[in-house]
This record gives structure tokens, sequence and C-alpha cells, in this order.
């Protein structure tokens, strides 16, 4: 079907749904009058003549930034029509947002191709006609089709493309690299690309994003090393006064920096920001305290961290942060003789960091081994207690990388461990009867008639009583992370 011929369908569809001759303010008096099933029919319509419509603005984005850029000059698009950029045009015509123009920009002139321009007046035909008789695409070498074609199938969208674009970047292309070497590169993003469009459907953007920095830094472990030195090379600290009086400081962290300050700020913050319950009556009793305090988190943190600076490197850790220390935790993939198969990962937020760091990290504070089976679940641990173990915990994070749940960003430190067969009802407390669940979905799970099982060997199905079932995958960063260990999972190995 054309183009504009499926949108003039969709069209068509909504109007025989709701009415020929309506005007916007009867909207909702029409929309309102239909039943259940109509009103979902009209929203899908509606979305998909959205999606289609999207596909021309980012295109013609594309374009306008191709045709607005530096070398135009003062005769670039934008600059003749009195803005100074294509993101300044974008916003100005769509009213949306200076990020938003900015990413419509990004992802419009990504679809083009390297010598792509409008059509000549003599691709019409003599009756006036456009040449959509030819459907057959533009063809180009290029990795990132996948994300292309699946934009274009309304398969992702313009928010997944940038997230994925963006978090792969371009293949690397070493100096003095064979034409065998970079096209190793090109076609291993290709198949990147591929996969993380699958997973698209079932992850949320920010996971998306995570995902595809972990796979691009096991691609290319060099580049992801020089890439860590930027960020620490671009760190920075600044303090000044404003006309009024009031002061201020802006900060630029590098990868360390940023870690050991949210680590501190979630240790301390977490009964404000979503964490665990806890059982220990001192321990609520400081959760309590904290809930009831009348500062926002904001200033919360604000004072944690000038406590910190007045107390220095001699603070007492438990009197500052409850039971709970506040450290950047690392996970990294071992064989056997204990060499490295996989890319280090924090266990929050499943940022992947260079090998560099792990090592300095080891010399500080040690590490802790932990066995997996063939199957990848963590060796049993203290099958006598009711709780997890602190060791259990590690091992669940290694694992699950956080909440289990669908679209649940809680990260490992946040969750509670779940027996999935009830302790009362004879559950043990082992590795692979657990799940990590943050409290919001743990609470679900048990006042929401649902049930998790497993059989040891596959995935974690959570079932409703309803018949409902849900397949609970772990966090993508970590199954790629897992790709050098035998028996290999099914997903690509790194091919460059």
């Amino acid at each position: 079907m054309a183009f504009f011929t499926e949108i003039t369908d969709g069209i068509s569809a909504m109007r025989d749904l709701v009415g020929d001759c309506v005007q916007a303010d009867d909207l909702p008096a029409r929309i309102g009058a239909l039943d259940g099933d109509a009103v979902i029919s009209v929203l899908r319509q509606a979305n998909e003549i959205v999606k289609a419509v999207e596909q021309v603005s980012l295109v013609a984005s594309g374009i306008v930034s191709r045709r607005s850029n530096r070398e135009a000059g003062h005769s670039g698009l934008a600059q003749s029509n009195g803005h100074r950029s294509a993101a300044s045009l974008i916003q100005d015509i769509t009213g949306t947002s200076r990020a938003d123009a900015t990413r419509q920009s990004r992802v419009g002139e990504s679809l083009l191709e390297p010598e792509e321009a409008p059509f000549a007046d003599d691709e019409l035909l003599a009756d006036g006609s456009d040449t959509c008789a030819s459907d057959a695409p533009r063809t180009s070498a290029r990795w990132d089709d996948p994300l292309r074609t699946a934009l274009f199938g309304r398969v992702i969208s313009q928010q997944q493309h940038d997230a994925i674009l963006r978090g792969l970047d371009e293949p690397p292309t070493p100096e003095g690299a064979s034409d065998a070497v970079l096209l190793g590169f090109r076609e291993a993003w290709t198949v990147a690309a591929e996969q993380l469009v699958a997973e698209a459907a079932h992850r949320t953007l920010e996971e998306l994003r995570a995902a595809a920095r972990t796979i691009r830094d096991q691609l290319d472990p060099d580049g992801a090393e020089a890439r860590f030195l930027e960020r620490h090379a671009a760190r920075s600290f600044r303090m000044w006064t404003e006309p009024d009086g009031r002061h201020r400081a802006s900060a630029v962290l590098d990868d360390d920096g940023y870690l050991w300050l949210s680590t501190i700020r979630d240790a301390a913050l977490r009964p404000r920001r979503g964490g665990p319950r806890f059982v220990d009556a001192d321990e609520q009793r400081r959760a309590q305290e904290l809930a009831d305090d009348s500062r926002t988190n904001d200033q919360l943190a604000y004072d944690l961290v000038m406590d910190l600076l007045r107390a220095g490197s001699l603070a007492d850790a438990e009197t500052v942060f409850g039971t709970r220390q506040a450290g950047v935790r690392l996970v990294q993939p071992v064989d056997a003789s204990g060499q490295a198969t996989g890319p280090v990962l924090t266990e929050d937020g499943l940022q992947a960091m260079p090998d560099s760091y792990a090592e300095q990290r080891i010399c500080d504070s040690g590490s802790t081994r932990v066995t997996v089976d063939g199957c990848c679940n963590p060796l049993d641990v203290g099958r006598e207690h009711r709780l997890f173990t602190p060791k259990q915990r590690i091992a669940l994070a290694i694992r699950d990388g956080g909440c289990r749940w669908k679209a649940c960003d809680r990260p490992a430190s946040y969750c509670e461990a779940h027996h999935i067969d009830p302790y009362s009802e004879g559950g043990r407390t082992d590795i692979d009867r657990g799940i990590l669940l943050c409290r919001f979905h743990h609470m679900r799970l048990h006042h929401g008639q649902w049930r998790i099982t497993s059989d040891r060997k596959g995935e974690f199905i959570v079932r409703h009583r309803s018949g409902e079932e849900r397949e609970l995958r772990p966090r993508i960063a970590l199954a790629y992370a897992w790709a050098g260990i035998e028996p290999p999972p099914k997903r690509f190995r790194p091919a460059a």
C-alpha cells in the first residue's frame, strides 16, 4: 500500500467511528459517546496516523538539518529563514522543546542516504503523479539499516531509534586497520542493532540506551577505555556567586565520581526514594524519621554532601549512612582461571566500566568470587537462613541486575529478595528459588494475586490467578555481559 494511501485509509476509519463534519471542540462529546472498544479503535488509528506523519516530519527535519550545516553558511536553509541552527527552525515550527527539536534533527538526518537529495522535477510522471509505483527501497551498506528499517516500519519509535543509535555510536575505524577488520566492526554493529530492535518491545527507553552503551563498550574495549579517560579529563567543579548574593556550584563528574556520589546519596536517602523496607527496629525508626523530615530530597542530599565534606575521610559510616555503608560495587564475569570474559558492570545502573577501573577498585576494596552453574545460576549459599545473606544478595544482583518486573528500572540495592517458594510452606533460601523485586512490585506480587514460578532451567514466570502470564527477563545489559560464558546464551558474540 502506498504511504499516503495508508494515512488516508486511517483517517477514513476514524471518520467512520467518530462521524463526519466534526469540529475540534465536538471531539470530547463524539468520542465520549462511543463504547470502550470503539474508543480504543480511535486511539489506535490516531496513533498509527501520528507515527506515519512523524516519519514525514523526521525526514523533512533531516533535510533541513543537512541544508543548514556549517558549510552552507548564511545561505543555509535555517539561516536564510532567520534561525541560527536547524534545531531552532524545527523548534519554531513544531513548538517542541529544544531537546526534542535537536533529537528530531539528529534522527531525521540519520535516515537520509549519504548523497540523498530531494526528487527532481523530471522524476514526476507526465500526468503529474509521483513515482510511487517504484516501491523498491534504496539500498546502502550502512550498519544502521536495521534501525532505519524498523523506524520506517513503525517497529520502534524515534526515541528508541535515537537511544540505540547514540548508544552504539559509529563503529570504530582504527588507524591502519584492514578492510576486513573494518567490515567486521560494521557487521558486529549491524547485529547489535538488530538485537536491540528485537528487544525494544520489551524494554524501557532507559534500558535500551544503557544496553546499547554496554554492547558498544564490549565490542570496542579500546574505545571504552578512551571514552572513560575522556570523561575523566572533562571533570570539573565550579563555584560562583550571582548578583543577588545566591551562591551556586556546578560539577561535571567522571564515572568514578558519579558512582560514589550516587551511591552515597542512595544509601542515605533510600527510604525517601523507594528503597526496601527495613526489618531492624533501629533502621525502621531511622527510616520513619527520614520520611517525616520536612526537608526536600534535594535539600537532604545537599546537607549530606556538606556533612561528608566536613567529616572528611574519617566519617563514621554507620552514623552517616545507616547499616548499609555506601560504596561502589562492580561485577565482572571470569572463567575458572580467573581471566575476565566479559565487561565490568556496576551493580547499580549496569554501567560499563573499563578493566583498569575494576583493577583499581580490587586493590582498594578486594573482591568476592561467585561461582555459577551451567545455567548461570550462582551456587547456593546459606540454606539455613530465613533471609538471604549478604553474599546471596550479591549473587542475586549479579544474576538479576535489579528488579526483574517488566519495565522496572529499580537497581539491585533498591530491591528485596523474594522467595518464589514461600518460606512458610517449606521453601528454601536458595539462589535459584529467589528473585530480586523492588518494594512496589514485591508488594504487588503478594497483594495482587500473582505468583512467580520457575523450572530451575528457564526464565522466571509471573502468573496471575486469572491465568495471565508474563516472562520476567533479566536486565538486557547483563544478558550481553554473559555473552562469553560457556555455554553461551542465544546472543551474538563480538565479531570485531
